[in-house]
């Protein structure tokens, strides 16, 4: 898949707006198989803390199973599916518009899976601790730095710093399948 360079960007408020313009459309599409609203999630959905200006989804699905049959809905309205996701065990992603020009990532999990609740605690305990935004930030600014041409060595980096802090929540972190590099 092709990629972008890692960017962050100052917070923009605008971020909650093109989420809340996809969550309709996305709510819509995948309404036969959500059991709760979909979530934004990640760095954009953070204020105050700088990021990758593309905004991540969460949508909390009953069956992993039976929202594959959204695969072709998401398609017509504009979703790109990831097949080879090493972590298609508990997940279906997809972004848009294309892969060197992300807008959104849509992660469709099942809302019980530890991976649905994890990324929600991850979510929360940066919003509830501004000390732990600035940590985030650092490391992120660093990362940034150091695999500029790397998407996923970046997120994989990352790995530890969102296992302390899911620990810290009281959240035991999911095994994570670390991306291809």
């Amino acid at each position: 898949m092709a990629d972008q360079h890692v960017e962050l960007a100052d917070y923009d408020p605008a971020w909650a707006d093109r989420f809340a313009g996809q969550r309709v459309v996305v709510e819509g599409l995948l309404r036969p198989w959500l059991s709760r609203p979909v979530e934004h999630i990640g760095s954009t959905s953070v204020p105050g803390l700088r990021a990758k200006p593309l905004i991540d989804m969460l949508a909390p699905v009953g069956s992993l199973r039976e929202a594959r049959a959204a695969l072709p809905v998401l398609a017509d309205a504009g979703w790109v599916f990831w097949p080879e996701d090493p972590c298609a065990h508990y997940r279906l992603w997809l972004l848009r518009p294309r892969p060197e020009a992300r807008t959104h990532h849509l992660h469709v999990i099942e809302a019980e899976h530890p991976h649905a609740k994890a990324l929600l605690a991850f979510r929360d305990a940066l919003r509830a601790d501004a000390g732990l935004r600035g940590e985030y930030a650092s490391l992120k600014e660093r990362l940034a730095r150091e695999h500029r041409d790397n998407r996923n060595a970046y997120t994989n980096a990352k790995a530890a710093f969102v296992e302390r802090t899911l620990r810290r929540a009281g959240i035991d972190p999911p095994s994570r399948d670390l991306l291809p590099e």
